[in-house]
């Protein structure tokens, strides 16, 4: 518990130091770095007890959306027996039995995830895939100066929340701005948007690609709303149709992919469909055909020829097979790394530690080489994936603006 007690004081510290910068005295701003130094020293020492990092897991393990909690699963057993078969002197331990914790896709049953792996007292906290529940659990992380690594919750809002919040993603905004890119460069002049309106991902996502879209000269010509329980888009393609669109947006995620690519080919509709990272794990079968000019934007892909994917896709298609091989499973993947090699960054296994490790952090694995930016944001590489014959396929990889 000593490690627990002191990464909550130098975490709590560091708060107070960034606070100071807001237009308090001089004498404070004095206490809280002498604060930071004693417990810094203090934290350090508390961390070589055992050169364990205890992470706790939250992800997707149940409803549509659990092929995410699949491939999350698979890697972190994976990345942390590989670590900890290495010859690292930090080793890395996931609580709950090396289980992660179902958040249902639901922000109440996330908040339950994160509030039962307490008792274990993990140093920090993975996950999660979707924004909508973690940015309820980044808020508590946040109260109780706790470590979270989102992975896959791009909505700019969740490192906002507070100063132990990163991510190893990218965010809506750069995602939005490179669909835009991509639109243009395939001739597209008007695009039709159906988004989930009760998902704080899909709004995000869609308003980040309305703005890029208007910087890139194209016109939005229809935008209708639905839920992420619809099945039903009839309404929505017939008007996306109507409305003349060269391509149509849909910025959800792969359990209602199908449904929506399938009713707009049969509502007549021929153009690019195009999503975000969401579409990862789309379920093609019997409608192989209707996915051609299909596109989405993506955190790797398993086709890419850089040694750390080969590498990933190899051990992970031998173990697992490949029905869970997606984008998720790399960042689940990565970020039990990330958090191993922030210990040894930041001198502990601590939770004061593990973020003084994790900022301005220069991290190279499946996503790729990138470094976490002020805002504790991942500056890396964007892809853009297609289909053939159902499969998806690799068609490029756009790097960050410098």
């Amino acid at each position: 518990m000593k490690k627990r007690v002191l990464s909550l004081l130098l975490a709590t510290a560091m708060v107070g130091t960034a606070l100071t910068g807001c237009g308090s005295s001089s004498t404070s701003s004095t206490a809280a770095s002498q604060a930071t130094a004693s417990t810094a020293a203090a934290s350090t020492a508390a961390g070589k007890e055992d050169n364990v990092v205890r992470i706790g897991v939250v992800c997707t393990l149940t409803g549509g959306n659990a092929i995410y909690g699949e491939g999350a699963q698979n890697a972190i057993t994976m990345a942390a027996d590989e670590i900890n078969s290495s010859d690292s002197t930090i080793k890395v331990k996931i609580v709950n039995n090396g289980k992660g914790v179902d958040d249902a896709g639901d922000s109440k049953q996330a908040v339950n995830a994160y509030n039962s792996l307490m008792p274990e007292t993990p140093e920090a906290v993975l996950g999660c895939f979707f924004s909508s529940v973690t940015l309820p659990m980044a808020a508590l992380a946040k109260d109780q100066n706790m470590l979270l690594l989102a992975t896959g919750a791009t909505n700019k809002k969740v490192t906002e929340v507070g100063p132990t919040i990163f991510r190893d993603c990218f965010i809506d905004p750069y995602q939005g701005k490179m669909a835009a890119q991509f639109a243009k460069e395939q001739g597209v002049k008007k695009v039709a948007i159906i988004y989930a309106k009760d998902d704080d991902y899909s709004n995000g996502l869609k308003d980040a690609f309305v703005t890029s879209a208007k910087d890139n000269g194209i016109d939005i010509v229809y935008t209708g709303e639905c839920t992420t329980k619809d099945t039903d888009f009839s309404a929505q393609t017939s008007q996306a149709v109507a409305s003349g669109a060269d391509m149509l947006y849909y910025p959800c995620f792969q359990d209602t992919v199908p449904l929506l690519v399938k009713q707009a080919r049969g509502a007549g509709y021929d153009g690019i469909i195009m999503g975000g990272d969401g579409w990862d794990g789309s379920n093609t079968s019997g409608i192989e055909t209707d996915f051609d000019k299909c596109y989405f934007t993506n955190h790797y892909s398993s086709e890419d020829t850089a040694p750390a994917v080969k590498d990933f896709v190899t051990k992970y298609t031998q173990k697992y097979g490949t029905s869970s091989l997606n984008a998720c499973a790399a960042l689940y993947y990565d970020g039990v790394y990330m958090l191993r090699d922030a210990a040894k960054k930041g001198g502990g296994t601590d939770t004061a530690s593990l973020v003084k490790g994790l900022t301005g952090m220069t991290f190279t694995g499946v996503g790729g080489t990138f470094t976490m930016d002020a805002n504790r944001n991942a500056i890396k590489s964007i892809v853009i994936n297609t289909y053939k014959d159902g499969k998806i396929k690799w068609l490029k990889t756009l790097k960050p603006e410098s």
